[in-house]
């Protein structure tokens, strides 16, 4: 009897992070544990999968936000969304020179510092200093740039003529940006619905996970062509000098697997960072990022996200197979309540039509302060709504940021921010609760109540709901899932995979069993590939025929 085909809308699973911008005070603490985790190695002396920046400021690497200079993300071509760094013909085309790609200087040459010169300095009149040296080939350097230069003002206004987002703003805003409130910016890669980076890879190396949405990098596949560095809008892939391997945020898979939230998360000081399932209709993610104007890019991708209280579409996600406890785990997600419930986190730069999955709740600013200074009851809702558009951090900088410029959807986040704290001032002076508050703003005072205990209260394990990780479906037989950090230290690096370039004596080393693809098991990684010993293009010295440059003739295949 033939299986009856399930109704409903086909769904999947997505974990997603949420941000908030006002309780992030710039500490680094992200960054730093996140590098210590992950990119603590040779050849990743420059990256930082998380870093934080300072808004208004040019960003990791600078003037990374310029798709102009870049081409990252997608365009529209007619109806079509095709990459901005074009079709497949061009990107072959270019495959050997891509003008595109950032340099070291635009992420910035990383030093340390000559302390061994402290203790080893002759006797003098002068005190020994510890001169900065280049961390790529050790040799004194001079510090002109950082990941985060522009820190605190660290640039000065000299840089901040570089920040793509400021230059759109009004020559107003521009010329009063030094009185304006600076905030934080936390990122990560987006783990988009519509990655980029996927699309434009010429090996297969990217890929997004069935089970839970993760974008990775299979290091066996990779073959060092960079054109994900250059296809990313965030600049969130990167290029490992020593390994010839691209590398990214891994949404630190291992962790959310057992689950147990990411290291930028637990080791957050302020507590600002919510994981959880998202269930989506994937059907209508391509309709959604191919709309034509980039204001309504928002709106479609909230439509792309399912309500997991839904007896319909928990019905369906089982049908998919979402495993039960995924299901449960996305009604009580933070990451949903925060982004479809009470709609106020936003996508960072939706116009780049990747649909990012790590959405940020914009910054309230010093509102209250602002209304004080001038006499009136800052906490007055009449007051409160009123000065939104007189925020210091202007609403046309935070449009440009989160809403392709559309400011309607920031004034109702800040709106809903503020109508929250003006509810919960009534509770807290012990005043009668008035219900026009939450009305004015599309809520109720039981919603009101439950963001504010989500924003404010939240503990650990509802910050975090992340279900332990589940296989989408059974794995073929003899199917090269382990990973390919083994071997030589390095991600992809086999024994003999990467033989010497001018001797070329390694011999092609058969792929050890548990060896594959860095990157887990899940359906699409392409592991078992059998890519071990084949001879890597980066550190050829053009003479001479390597072993493994070319397959060998009647070589089996599987």
């Amino acid at each position: 009897m033939p299986r009856r085909q399930p109704t409903g809308p086909r769904v999947m699973a997505q974990v997603a992070m949420v941000m908030n911008l006002d309780k992030c005070i710039g500490c680094h603490t992200c960054s730093v544990t996140c590098k210590q985790t992950w990119t603590n190695r040779s050849g990743t002396e420059y990256v930082w999968f998380n870093n934080v920046e300072t808004r208004p400021g040019q960003g990791y690497p600078r003037g990374y936000e310029d798709q102009d200079k870049w081409q990252g993300g997608w365009r529209l071509k007619g109806r079509r969304l095709v990459p901005r760094t074009g079709g497949r013909a061009r990107r072959l085309a270019r495959l050997f020179a891509n003008p595109e790609l950032p340099s070291l200087d635009d992420y910035y040459q990383p030093w340390t510092y000559d302390y061994d010169n402290l203790t080893t300095a002759p006797l003098g009149e002068d005190l020994p200093t510890a001169p900065p040296r280049s961390l790529i080939d050790g040799r004194p350097t001079d510090i002109t740039w950082g990941p985060n230069w522009d820190d605190d003002l660290g640039g000065g206004p000299e840089h901040l003529a570089g920040d793509p987002v400021l230059a759109k703003m009004t020559e107003k805003v521009r010329l009063e940006y030094e009185q304006a409130y600076l905030f934080y910016l936390p990122r990560i890669c987006e783990h988009c619905l519509n990655p980029s980076c996927v699309a434009v890879c010429p090996s297969g190396a990217l890929y997004k996970r069935v089970e839970d949405g993760i974008v990775l990098v299979d290091q066996d596949r990779c073959r060092g062509w960079r054109m994900c560095v250059s296809g990313c809008p965030y600049k969130k892939v990167y290029f490992n000098h020593r390994s010839g391997k691209a590398e990214k945020c891994t949404f630190c898979y291992p962790r959310i697997e057992a689950g147990e939230p990411t290291v930028c998360s637990e080791t957050c000081v302020g507590r600002l960072r919510y994981l959880g399932v998202l269930l989506y209709d994937p059907d209508k993610v391509g309709e959604a990022a191919a709309v034509p104007d980039e204001k309504d890019l928002y709106e479609a991708q909230l439509r792309c996200f399912l309500d997991p209280h839904d007896p319909d579409v928990a019905r369906a996600a089982e049908a998919s197979g979402i495993p039960h406890d995924w299901i449960e785990a996305a009604r009580r997600s933070p990451v949903h309540a925060l982004i479809s419930r009470y709609k106020v986190a936003l996508p960072l730069h939706p116009e780049y039509r990747t649909m990012p999955m790590v959405w940020y709740i914009p910054p309230l600013s010093p509102v209250v302060d602002a209304l004080t200074t001038t006499g009136h009851d800052g906490e007055d809702p009449a007051n409160l709504f009123g000065a939104i558009d007189a925020l210091r951090i202007p609403v046309s900088y935070l449009a440009e940021l989160f809403t392709a410029g559309d400011p309607e959807p920031v004034e109702a986040a800040l709106c809903r921010l503020a109508a929250m704290r003006s509810h919960m001032r009534r509770i807290n002076l012990g005043e009668e609760r008035d219900p026009a508050i939450a009305h004015a703003v599309d809520m109720d005072q039981d919603t009101i109540e439950s963001m504010y205990r989500l924003l404010a209260l939240a503990k650990y394990e509802e910050r975090y709901v992340i279900p332990t990780g589940y296989a989408a479906g059974a794995a073929h037989e003899g199917m090269n899932d382990g990973c390919s950090l083994d071997g030589d230290g390095l991600p992809g690096m086999m024994p003999g995979a990467f033989p010497d370039a001018d001797t070329f004596h390694a011999p092609p080393v058969p792929t050890p069993a548990g060896a594959g693809s860095g990157a887990g098991s899940g359906a699409g990684s392409g592991a078992g590939t059998g890519l071990a010993g084949r001879f890597n293009l980066l550190n050829w010295n053009g003479r001479g025929r390597p072993s493994g440059l070319f397959p060998q003739r009647g070589e089996a295949t599987e």
